[in-house]
C-alpha cells in the first residue's frame, strides 16, 4: 500500500474517534497506591455500562495517535529523513482493561513513542571550491594561462574562465558551477602543469552579486530628475560671445610662437612611427621551432606541376545540389586532392615513409593519415584525417567539415592533431598563385595547393582558356628521390583531372 494512502486512512480514523469519543478524561495524577489510570468502580449489583470507561476512550484515542506516529515514522524512513526529534510529553497505556477489578496501567518510560518529521537539508551557499588544471595529453607537459575573467566577476556553469595555451592547441577551463571568482591562483601568462590549482570559485554568489543591481538602478532613476535643471546652462552660449574680448593679442610675437609649436605634437598622429611589442604565445613559438627544425634537419626540395580543373569543376557543378541534399554538406575540391594523395601515396610508399634519426632506419607505413593545414587566428593547426585509403569522397568531406568546425570553435584536442604521415596545405583559399610549402616534421613531404586561375593552355595543338592550378610537392631529398617525387605529383594530376582513374585503379 502506498505510504500516502496509509497516512490518509490513519488521519481519517483519528477524525472518527475524535468525533465519537465522549468528553471524559482520566485524571492527570493517579490515585495514591495506584500505578495505573483511574477507573470508574461500579457496584457488583449494578448492570454493566455499555459505555467504556473514560480511560479506555482516552486509550483508544491515544492508540490512534500511536498508529499515526508509526505511520509517520514509516514515511520518514522511506524518504531517507535524516533528522529525528523525540516528543516525550505523552504517556500511552500499554493495554486496555474493561473489567473494573483490574486497573489500566501506566507504561514505563520505554513505551514513549517518537514523532519523526520531514526536514529539507539547507543548500550550502557560499561554498568555495578550487578549480585545477585539467590533465594534458601525453606529449604536452605544460601550458600558459590566459584569463578570460577577473576577481569578482560572476560566471555561469560551464562558462569559460581561462584558456591554457599548449604547444599544439588551447584547452578551455570552464566554471564547474555558477558563482563569483574569489581568487586567481596563477598570474596571467603563468605556466601550469596538469593538476595545478588555477582559481577559487564561490558558489551561489551570483544572485547576491546581481541583487544590488536593482538598487543601483533606483539611484540612477533618482539621479535622472536632475537633468531638467540643465536648461540654465543655456546661458553659457550667451556667455561664449563674451569670450572673444580675451582674443586681444597684446603680445603678437608670443602668440605666434605657441601656434607654431602647436603643430609639432600633431606629427605623431599623422605619420605614426610607434612600436608595439606583443609576447609570442606558446603555439606560435612551437610553430617557429618546428619549422626551423625542418630546415635544419631535412634536405628539402620542391617540384611543381599544374592541374587542369575543368573536369572536377564540371563534376562539382552537376552533382553539388544532389550531394548537399543527401549528405547535408557541400562538395568541395579538397576531397578530390585528399583522395588523390592517398592513391599516390600507396603508389609511392617512400613519400609516406619517414626516417628515424635515432636508429637510422626508414619506417614505411601501410596506412595513410593526411594532415590538413588550417589557419586560425592563433596560428596554423594541422588536424589529421585518419585511414584515408579506406574513405570515399563523402567520408572525406564529412571529416574535413567536422575538423574545420572544431578549428573555428577552438575545440581541437591534441589527439586530433597527433600523428599524420602526409600534409596538404591549401593556400589557394587566400588567392595564392605559387609557393613552396615547408615540411611538417617528422613527415617527409607536403603538398601545396594554390588558387584556380584561367590561363591559356595548349590543348591538342590549340590554345584554350582553362581553369588551372599550380601544385607543389616539397619533399625530404634524403629519403625521396626526384623520380619518386615527380611520379607522385603526376599521379595527383591524373586523378584530379579525371577522377575515373580511381575506379580503374590506374
Amino acid at each position: 500500500m502506498s505510504p500516502f494512502l496509509l497516512l490518509y486512512l490513519v488521519v481519517y480514523m483519528m477524525w472518527l474517534f475524535s468525533v465519537s469519543a465522549p468528553r471524559g478524561r482520566c485524571p492527570s495524577t493517579p490515585p495514591a497506591g495506584r500505578s495505573g489510570c483511574s477507573q470508574r468502580v461500579q457496584p457488583p449489583d449494578a448492570a454493566p455500562s455499555r459505555q467504556p470507561p473514560p480511560c479506555a476512550m482516552l486509550s483508544r484515542s491515544r492508540t490512534v495517535y500511536r498508529t499515526l506516529g508509526r505511520s509517520l515514522s514509516t514515511l520518514t524512513q522511506a524518504n531517507n529523513v535524516l533528522v529525528r526529534q523525540s516528543v516525550s510529553g505523552l504517556s500511552v497505556c500499554s493495554r486496555l482493561v474493561y473489567r473494573s477489578s483490574q486497573p489500566c496501567e501506566y507504561p514505563s518510560s520505554a513505551n514513549v513513542f517518537h514523532f519523526r518529521y520531514f526536514k529539507t537539508s539547507a543548500v550550502h551557499r557560499d561554498e568555495v571550491v578550487t578549480v585545477k588544471t585539467p590533465a594534458f595529453a601525453e606529449s604536452v607537459t605544460e601550458g600558459d594561462v590566459r584569463w578570460e575573467k577577473a576577481v569578482g566577476d560572476s560566471v555561469t556553469e560551464d562558462e569559460v574562465v581561462c584558456e591554457i595555451e599548449t604547444d599544439k592547441t588551447s584547452v578551455q577551463v570552464p566554471a564547474p558551477a555558477a558563482g563569483v571568482i574569489e581568487e586567481l591562483l596563477v598570474p596571467d601568462g603563468g605556466k601550469v602543469e596538469g593538476g595545478t590549482p588555477l582559481f577559487k570559485l564561490r558558489k551561489g554568489a551570483v544572485a547576491a552579486k546581481a541583487a544590488p543591481s536593482p538598487a543601483a538602478e533606483e539611484p540612477a532613476a533618482a539621479a535622472a530628475p536632475p537633468p531638467p535643471p540643465l536648461p540654465p546652462p543655456a546661458s553659457t552660449p550667451t556667455a561664449m560671445p563674451t569670450v572673444p574680448p580675451q582674443t586681444a593679442p597684446a603680445k603678437p610675437v608670443s602668440a605666434v610662437k605657441p601656434t607654431a609649436a602647436a603643430p609639432a605634437p600633431a606629427l605623431p598622429t599623422t605619420g605614426g612611427r610607434g612600436e608595439n611589442r606583443v609576447k609570442m604565445n606558446r603555439m606560435r613559438l612551437r610553430i617557429a621551432q618546428r619549422l626551423k627544425e625542418a630546415q635544419n634537419t631535412c634536405a628539402m626540395l620542391t617540384t611543381f606541376n599544374e592541374v587542369d580543373m575543368s573536369n572536377i569543376q564540371h563534376m562539382r557543378t552537376i552533382h553539388k545540389d544532389a550531394f548537399l541534399k543527401k549528405h547535408n554538406i557541400k562538395l568541395g575540391f579538397m576531397s578530390a586532392f585528399v583522395k588523390a594523395a592517398a592513391h599516390a601515396l600507396n603508389d609511392q610508399p617512400a613519400v609516406n615513409a619517414v626516417i628515424d634519426d635515432t636508429t637510422k632506419e626508414i619506417i614505411y607505413r601501410d596506412y595513410v593519415d593526411i594532415s590538413v593545414a588550417v589557419a586560425t587566428p592563433k596560428g596554423l593547426v594541422v588536424p589529421v584525417i585518419r585511414n584515408v585509403e579506406n574513405m570515399n569522397f563523402t567520408d572525406i568531406e564529412k571529416a574535413i567539415n567536422v575538423l574545420g568546425e572544431k578549428a573555428r570553435k577552438n575545440e581541437l584536442a591534441v589527439e586530433d592533431m597527433d600523428g599524420g604521415t602526409f600534409t596538404i596545405s591549401n593556400g589557394g583559399v587566400f588567392g595564392s598563385l605559387f609557393g613552396t610549402p615547408i615540411i611538417n616534421p617528422p613527415q617527409s613531404a607536403i603538398l601545396g595547393m594554390h588558387g584556380i586561375f584561367d590561363r591559356p593552355v595548349a590543348i591538342n595543338g590549340k590554345v584554350e582558356i582553362r581553369p588551372m592550378m599550380y601544385v607543389a610537392l616539397t619533399y625530404d631529398h634524403r629519403l625521396v628521390d626526384g623520380r619518386e617525387a615527380v611520379t607522385f605529383l603526376r599521379k595527383i594530376k591524373a586523378v584530379v583531372e579525371d577522377p575515373r582513374v580511381l575506379l580503374l585503379d590506374m
